[in-house]
């Protein structure tokens, strides 16, 4: 983030950069958990296929050496709403949604980092009127306009593009080939365009495709400040592997929309509490807070239970203190 921070006071502007990255997330559950409400069929990227969970349109924030989830939406299957007489809202209208509350301060740069899924005009527009840019990977299926010829990202990179036409750049110890242009892309105006690949550049393979509607960055800026995406890809490994995000038994949707909430907030807790000491031990991890923070409880459980002990307090009201009996 330091990087970053350089490569904008070098342009004289030192405002600080706030990254809100937009993703859907599912909570996949066993087919035998029929009960549970809202459950339904919601297409998984990962697996290629559609699976049995809730699904939910997610917001997280990443600032300085803080990264920390903010909000999320759950999201419905037309045919379920329909169904039930609700408002249908797409996943698109949802990001836009947690986009347009999003509140931010006139001294800072905000990015909204999207996935292929995402990259729309809507969305870009809804970033536009609060001031945002968007960087955001698309399909190599998309029309771009390179010397304002109209083509497939896929197509001009295995029949136009040459070898030659391509830069080395290197970000944070890798090397990418890639090719850049500033102009369209599909129903987009202006923005800057980036193909590339990593090492070495194969016609054979479909590039990376990414965009950038700040036409001043350079292309090592926006590789890096895409590369944020990835901590917050552990970030929901996190959530699900030692929160246990998606293990609740809840049949009320109502109450596990709550339980997530909760989720949220004891995410952001951890990662203040990783941030705080972080100043000491810049290696701590997320998963390494944790820890310690269960192992302190469990310090303090004992010492309560020895100081009970010594002062000789009857065991049903230890009991009844720590809720364990009545």
């Amino acid at each position: 983030m330091e990087t970053i921070r350089q490569t904008r006071a070098t342009r004289g502007d030192t405002r600080p950069i706030t990254f809100l990255s937009l993703d859907d997330t599912l909570c996949k559950k066993e087919r035998s958990t029929v009960k549970i409400e809202r459950l339904d069929f919601h297409y998984s990227h990962s697996e290629g296929k559609s699976v049995w969970s809730h699904s939910l349109v997610t917001a997280h924030v990443v600032t300085g050496d803080i990264s920390v989830a903010w909000d999320f939406r759950s999201y419905f299957r037309k045919e379920d709403c329909i169904e039930r007489n609700i408002p249908f809202k797409s996943k698109n209208e949802l990001a836009i949604e947690l986009i347009e509350i999003y509140s931010s301060s006139p001294d800072e740069h905000i990015y909204v980092l999207i996935d292929s899924w995402y990259t729309s005009k809507k969305r870009i527009d809804a970033c536009a009127q609060k001031g945002f840019h968007v960087i955001g990977a698309f399909r190599s299926n998309r029309m771009i306009a390179p010397f304002r010829m109209k083509i497939k990202a896929s197509t001009f990179a295995s029949t136009v593009l040459r070898p030659t036409d391509l830069c080395p750049v290197t970000v944070d110890g890798q090397t990418y080939k890639v090719y850049a242009y500033e102009g369209p892309l599909s129903n987009m105006e202006n923005v800057r365009v980036f193909l590339s690949w990593e090492d070495k550049f194969d016609p054979k393979k479909p590039p990376f495709c990414l965009m950038c509607t700040d036409t001043s960055l350079d292309v090592v800026t926006v590789l890096r400040h895409y590369a944020v995406r990835w901590q917050i890809e552990v970030g929901y490994r996190y959530f699900k592997e030692l929160l246990g995000f998606d293990q609740y038994q809840y049949l009320s949707h109502k109450g596990i929309e709550r339980f997530w909430t909760i989720q949220f907030l004891a995410y952001t807790f951890l990662a203040l509490e990783q941030a705080k000491e972080k100043r000491h031990s810049p290696s701590l991890a997320l998963g390494d807070m944790v820890r310690r923070i269960r192992k302190d409880c469990l310090g303090q459980l004992i010492l309560y239970a020895y100081e009970q002990g010594w002062a000789q307090k009857p065991l049903a009201e230890v009991l009844k203190n720590l809720r364990l009996y009545s």
